[in-house]
């Protein structure tokens, strides 16, 4: 996993890279469980449920920001913290996204609450090493 946790004003941003587009939409909501909390522990230590996201978009960044938004629905409706990301992208004329996450029950965390995601500066992009994302979070 590869993310950066980067300061944006009132907000919090995160920089991620992977060397697939499947890996950075994983290192980005890796990157989105470690704005909520310093240390997530171990599904398997808190009874956490392994749960499915599938989601279509007409673009990349629209996938990448449903995903996102979509996880910190499943948190607020599930009342969990999404961790320990598997995500697969594919392109069969729309962008297509089929990911897992694990629920972390909210109460075996200290979790500050991560608002929204929004379109702020979002940026994905592929690069001579994989791929780069940048995402602002609204706190």
């Amino acid at each position: 996993m590869t993310f950066t946790l980067k300061e944006h004003t009132a907000d919090i941003a995160v920089e991620a890279t992977g060397d697939s587009l499947d890996a950075v939409f994983a290192d980005v909501a890796a990157g989105l469980t470690a704005a909520h909390c310093e240390s997530v522990p171990d599904p398997e230590t808190v009874d956490a449920e392994r749960f499915p996201i599938g989601l279509q978009a007409e673009s990349k960044e629209a996938l990448l920001f449903d995903y996102l938004d979509e996880l910190i629905y499943e948190r607020d409706v599930r009342n969990v913290l999404p961790a320990h990301h598997e995500a697969t992208v594919n392109w069969n004329g729309t962008w297509a996204l089929e990911a897992y996450a694990y629920g972390i029950p909210l109460d075996a965390v200290s979790a500050r609450e991560i608002k929204a995601v929004t379109y702020s500066e979002m940026e994905l992009e592929e690069t001579s090493e994989g791929w780069r994302a940048y995402v602002v979070f609204d706190v």
